[in-house]
């Protein structure tokens, strides 16, 4: 009988070193060094899933899967709609209601792996991490997050160049 091996996401600051090579140093960025532990862990996954899935097999509905799986790890409390502290962003009392991974750090996961995708050899056009499947998704979850954490994300308006203001009138 096989049985599912854990695979622990890299954002629970752990010291992951598979597949990383000596030449890895610490010359590299944080966001580089995040985005191949974020990529190791997805490997990891795919080996553990039953059955094991290559990366040429992968799918939308497998990187789903995945970011499914990484909400048992998740550290954002996000309310039911039965709970009584529903849309409110900072609850006066604690409540039974689960800990999820956070919109902002799943999006964030997904463009660095989407990169790394195409990093490790694949296909631009055949990116799982780019399915319209993906973006619903995070959409989704973006929208009950705000919803249930009385959270706004809000895109932000862009600056637009600034004209001359008019001349200001004078009361007198």
């Amino acid at each position: 009988m096989d049985s599912f091996v854990e695979v622990e996401p890299s954002n629970t600051n752990t010291n992951n070193n598979n597949n990383i090579t000596s030449s890895s140093s610490t010359s590299s960025s944080r966001y580089e060094n995040q985005k191949r532990r974020d990529w190791n862990t997805f490997v990891q996954y795919l080996k553990n899933h039953r059955p094991p899935l290559s990366l040429s097999r992968c799918s939308g509905a497998h990187v789903l899967e995945f970011l499914r799986y990484l909400d048992q790890f998740g550290k954002t409390k996000i309310h039911t709609p039965i709970c009584p502290f529903y849309g409110l962003p900072n609850p006066p009392a604690p409540c039974p209601c689960p800990l999820r991974q956070a919109w902002g750090s799943l999006d964030a996961l997904i463009g660095r792996l989407r990169a790394a995708y195409e990093e490790n050899g694949g296909n631009p056009e055949m990116n799982p991490f780019g399915t319209r499947a993906v973006r619903l998704y995070l959409r989704e979850v973006r929208d009950l997050q705000s919803k249930a954490r009385g959270v706004s994300y809000e895109k932000k308006k862009r600056k637009r160049p600034s004209q001359p203001s008019p001349p200001a009138l004078q009361s007198g």
